[in-house]
């Protein structure tokens, strides 16, 4: 079998990219002309704190248009700082993106929801009547937390913003779309999606479970401790895979067979495989555009 070695160019250009995440909202700009109707401007700075039992395992985050900052501590409590920012083109409106436009909570022994809701959801018991577009406001928060280490971690956005998690071990799922994604000094596994930006991952420890990463525009840049022993899947269309660990190649999947309507249907993966030690969980990174990187922990 081909042996590659560290730094070697170890994928070649390979079929196209297929988003598998909807996107249930509507795009907004963070710059300046973005607001030019909307002369009115108001802030405010939510802060709570929670304390989290043995039980209270999962985090979860699902915002809109804004940030998300995540950093793990010794704590046994969550401390979260909400800044959220209102434009408007009149005061009317801003009473209405008020009223309209809330941050729910949900605390549970077993979970943690933070949900920014209004009429950008869409309720399928009302058939999404309640999203009518421009409102004539602006809604932001973003939001900073520090949470136990251990904490497990899902974690959403949308629109004009990044996410940023530092210093957890638990499991993540972590979804963005017109934002990167950078996940520091983490010891879980699980997945990390984006569509414009890059996704940026450094573990301490490395996984232990199959992860997922992937991007359409952007860089797929994965930093793995010393001792790393796994089984990578690539994938991406105007790009390079480059690897500081040596690989072995791994057999391509077998094309999947399915008979519908009196017809074969056959479905091949586009994936090329690579075997770092002797294997292990498997690693899946994918993109259009840009490279992907695995990295050697110094």
């Amino acid at each position: 079998m081909l042996d590659l070695k560290p730094s070697r160019l170890i994928a070649y250009v390979l079929g196209f990219f297929i988003l598998m995440h909807g996107i249930a909202a509507v795009a907004q700009h963070e710059d300046d002309d973005s607001y030019s109707g909307m002369p009115l401007r108001q802030q405010e700075t939510i802060r709570k704190s929670f304390n989290l039992s043995r039980a209270h395992k999962t985090l979860e985050i699902d915002n809109v248009t804004g940030s998300i900052e995540v950093t793990g501590s010794s704590s046994d409590q969550v401390q979260l700082t909400v800044n959220k920012t209102i434009r408007a083109e009149s005061q009317p409106k801003m009473e209405a993106a008020k009223k309209e436009v809330t941050l729910d909570i949900t605390d549970q022994p077993d979970l943690l929801k933070l949900y920014v809701n209004g009429p950008f959801r869409c309720n399928c018991n009302d058939g999404c009547r309640g999203w009518q577009g421009d409102r004539g406001y602006s809604v932001r928060m973003d939001f900073q937390l520090q949470v136990p280490r251990n904490l497990d971690i899902t974690l959403k956005t949308v629109n004009g913003g990044h996410i940023n998690v530092h210093d957890v071990n638990g499991a993540f799922s972590v979804h963005n779309v017109n934002g990167g994604i950078d996940l520091q000094d983490i010891a879980g596994s699980g997945q990390a999606k984006t569509v414009n930006g890059s996704v940026k991952v450094t573990f301490t420890q490395n996984p232990r479970e199959n992860s997922s990463f992937s991007t359409i525009n952007g860089n797929v840049e994965l930093t793995f401790a010393r001792g790393l022993s796994a089984d990578f899947r690539f994938k991406t269309m105007n790009g390079n895979v480059y690897s500081d660990f040596a690989m072995t190649a791994l057999p391509a999947r077998e094309v999947n067979a399915e008979r519908r309507g009196g017809k074969f249907i056959f479905r091949s993966d586009r994936f090329t495989g690579g075997r770092v030690g002797s294997g292990g969980p498997e690693i899946k990174a994918e993109n259009l555009n840009g490279d992907i990187r695995v990295l050697e922990r110094q």
